[in-house]
């Protein structure tokens, strides 16, 4: 099982690449959901509504398996591709990258767009900082309050984030846990007494 991946830490704005009159600009951003994707994208798309074209590609998912790659109007596989592959050569997922064309009036050709917007994404992404990610889930705790040492130890031992602690006489804690370690964390507290735990 992978319990991490790689992606970028905060979004990447504005890189500048000219191509014989035509600006590409540059947009890298991190993205965990559809919602996320279509506010980067109308983001960018209002800040440049007299862009000629705004093609992007994304990959979402632990092993990126949800994927798109748009050309917005470029001849097929020009523009989406190119930037798509760049997300692949950098080994990266959640991440939406956007290139911004204001066509300048030379043609570029296909190959001309190809070599554009796979360098457009190259400068953007090699402005970014790539940061790994593990994978964590939500796990609930409820206890009687006199275990709560035992209960803190153990997710202290595991690097665990407390969200949210209720301490009434049945106690509650909902803490955020590396999936790597849920196996452990599960044994732990299936030996224990009184306490019974759920995951989000």
């Amino acid at each position: 099982m992978q319990f991490e991946y790689k992606t970028i830490e905060k979004p990447v704005e504005n890189t500048l690449l000219k191509e014989k009159g035509s600006k590409f600009i540059g947009f890298a951003f991190p993205v965990n959901n559809e919602e996320e994707l279509k506010k980067a994208l109308e983001k960018v798309r209002s800040e440049h509504p007299k862009a000629t074209h705004h093609c992007y590609a994304f990959r979402m998912g632990l092993n990126g398996e949800n994927y798109r790659a748009n050309d917005d109007g470029e001849p097929s596989g020009s523009a989406g591709l190119p930037i798509y592959n760049q997300l692949l050569a950098h080994e990266i997922t959640n991440v939406l990258v956007i290139s911004v064309r204001y066509y300048g009036g030379t043609k570029l050709g296909v190959s001309g767009l190809v070599k554009a917007y796979k360098e457009s994404a190259k400068i953007t992404l090699e402005e970014a900082n790539i940061i790994t990610k593990e994978l964590e889930t939500e796990i609930e705790i409820l206890f009687n309050f006199n275990q709560q040492n035992i209960i803190f130890t153990l997710l202290s031992k595991y690097d665990a984030k407390i969200i949210n602690f209720d301490s009434q006489e049945k106690a509650s804690i909902l803490a955020k846990i590396k999936i790597k370690h849920k196996d452990e964390i599960v044994e732990s507290l299936t030996n224990l007494q009184f306490v019974e735990f759920s995951f989000n």
